[in-house]
């Protein structure tokens, strides 16, 4: 299980000063496009950006090891959890079928819980 807490104001100011460079290194093309449906899209990456590291901790690893672009949260409805290249790599090698995720924010903070599932999960 992987949780993490992500301020808002922090991805906004991401967003303010080097939006591309933000989007190059962190976020899918679906998951910027998700977010960018909306008038302010800094809750929705926000949510994502602790949705990534709190699927990185419930897999044991770290963004050194994993790069941020490897997992994907879908937006619209129930999140989903898209794993790629180095992230599937690793959730093979320690069993992991299939990864939950839930989302909630306020105006200030986005939350995301993460559970890895192995093979009767």
């Amino acid at each position: 299980m992987g949780v993490d807490l992500a301020e808002i104001s922090r991805v906004r100011r991401l967003l303010r000063k080097d939006p591309e460079r933000f989007r190059a290194r962190c976020f899918t093309d679906h998951e910027w496009a998700y977010a960018n449906r909306f008038k302010d899209p800094s809750q929705r990456l926000a949510a994502r950006f602790a949705g990534k590291e709190a699927v990185m901790k419930s897999l044991g690893v770290g963004w050194r090891h994993v790069p941020w672009k490897d997992i994907e949260i879908t937006g619209g409805g129930a999140p989903t959890v898209r794993l790629s290249g180095k992230a599937a790599a690793r959730a093979e090698a320690i069993g992991v079928r299939k990864v939950l995720v839930t989302i909630t924010h306020t105006d200030n903070q986005a939350l995301v819980m993460a559970l890895s599932l192995g093979e009767g999960g």
